[in-house]
């Protein structure tokens, strides 16, 4: 839908509203109308849909009125200036539309938005939504621009993690007073907030686990694991799998640490019984899972719902500063119910154990740990952090609860990280270069053939 808005005291009109866009896309030629000069850096491009390239000038926040009179609106946009060929001046992207809170009705050709004396309405004009569409075919084959934004690779990002992950250079700073006690925050701060963020994470350090001993778990009353099986379902032991001498040396290290954090404890005659499985993390080292095909296979889905990306990462972007989180060994936080943690049983070379914590690999523990996040920040998820299972962005709740953070996995004061898939910043939501990579460099098709 197409509208009109006031920038600079200059009634704007072909203005594309458009809730796929992930930024406000101000073009050139706008811009030098509206006598804008100073532009706020930013490196990257814009990709078109067959692929080409188009430079971006900066960014420039406007304050941008909506409609006149009693329903009119005022609010500050950051655009994202670029030089293209278009048959609009402005695209209104999610940000800006979030920011109003608006409601598109494409429908109706109407946007409804919350004003100080109720609700206002802006109407699409009909001819000039028809001028722009026939302008835009008049561009042609000439380039156009579209609102997913690639900033150009970063050389500290090439490690895709699927963590939350901040982009920009850090710095650590001692929170406890113990040498390893540190964690990382952001370098762009001013010195006072700074000084202020450093503080906080010192006043708060009981919140962090340095160590399995630091983490008194979460209290079974508010939340535990119960497994749900199949009424009538024939438990299944598992028979003893060889490994490797490698595989098995690092099996004994790892089931001599659980044993030691108290997240696991011997058992005999078990009747359900399975196997580890050794996976080779991305550090080289190896991370111990179990494999619970047989048990997840008569447990049926947890419904519980898991929050919407697209809601989380557009209540994220925009911010000056953000905070990624990661809970310390966050899943063994929470206790397995006692009367199904012998149904969590593995077998190794030193015998059976089972789990008194929720382990990784059960087919619902990812439904239990969002539902606990979930009753943990009920009263400040969507205002100051969002959610996503262990996923964590602060944009606090008290420490009742006992969860506890991983300080090696924190980084606190940051401008732009990755978050879900998408690249988080105070401009808006940019599509990760990381996920990026093999479309942007995929060879053109070269005969008929190809293309087919």
């Amino acid at each position: 839908m197409v509208i009109s808005v006031a920038a600079k005291g200059f009634k704007v009109e072909r203005v594309l509203v458009d809730q796929g866009s992930s930024a406000n896309i101000l073009y050139g030629s706008t811009y030098r109308k509206l006598g804008l000069l100073k532009l706020k850096e930013m490196r990257g491009c814009l990709y078109g849909f067959s692929g080409e390239k188009v430079p971006i000038k900066g960014t420039v926040e406007i304050d941008t009125t909506f409609d006149e009179g009693s329903n009119a609106r005022r609010i500050p946009v950051v655009y994202t200036v670029i030089e293209a060929e278009a048959s609009y001046n402005i695209i209104m992207g999610r940000p800006a539309l979030n920011r109003l809170k608006a409601v598109v009705s494409t429908y109706h050709l109407c946007m409804k938005y919350p004003t100080a004396g109720g609700v206002g309405a802006i109407w699409v004009d009909a001819s000039i939504a028809k001028r722009c569409y026939q302008d835009s075919l008049k561009v042609g084959q000439r380039k156009v621009a579209v609102n997913t934004l690639s900033l150009e690779l970063d050389p500290r990002c090439h490690e895709e993690r699927e963590r939350p992950l901040p982009v920009e250079k850090l710095k650590e700073v001692q929170v406890g007073p113990l040498n390893n006690q540190r964690t990382k925050i952001g370098t762009t701060m001013t010195k006072e907030q700074e000084t202020e963020l450093v503080q906080c994470l010192q006043q708060n350090s009981d919140v962090f686990a340095w160590s399995p001993q630091d983490m008194p778990g979460i209290n079974p009353n508010f939340m535990n694991h119960k497994l749900s099986i199949v009424e009538g379902a024939r438990p299944v032991v598992q028979k003893k799998r060889k490994q490797g001498e490698e595989k098995r040396r690092a099996v004994k290290e790892e089931t001599e640490k659980l044993l030691k954090a108290g997240f696991i404890r011997e058992v005999r005659y078990p009747e359900w019984l399975a196997n580890v499985v050794m996976v080779r993390k991305a550090n080289g080292r190896w991370r111990m899972c179990t494999d619970y095909t047989d048990l997840n296979k008569v447990c049926p889905k947890d419904p519980y719902p898991l929050p919407n990306i697209d809601r989380l990462v557009d209540n994220v972007s925009g911010y000056e500063f953000l905070s990624f989180m990661d809970a310390y060994s966050g899943y063994n936080q929470i206790i397995m119910h006692p009367g199904d943690e012998e149904k969590t049983a593995f077998i190794t070379d030193s015998g059976a154990f089972c789990y008194k914590v929720m382990p990784f690999g059960l087919k619902n523990a990812g439904a239990t740990y969002q539902r606990l996040m979930d009753k943990v920040f009920k009263e400040v998820i969507g205002q100051d952090i969002e959610v996503y299972v262990d996923d964590m962005v602060a944009k606090s709740e008290p420490k009742r609860h006992q969860l506890r953070l991983n300080l090696e996995k924190c980084s606190f004061g940051v401008q732009a990280g990755r978050f879900l898939g998408y690249m988080l910043a105070e401009r808006g939501i940019e599509a990760n270069p990381e996920k990026c990579r093999a479309v942007i460099n995929m060879r053109s098709p070269q005969n008929v053939k190809e293309v087919q």
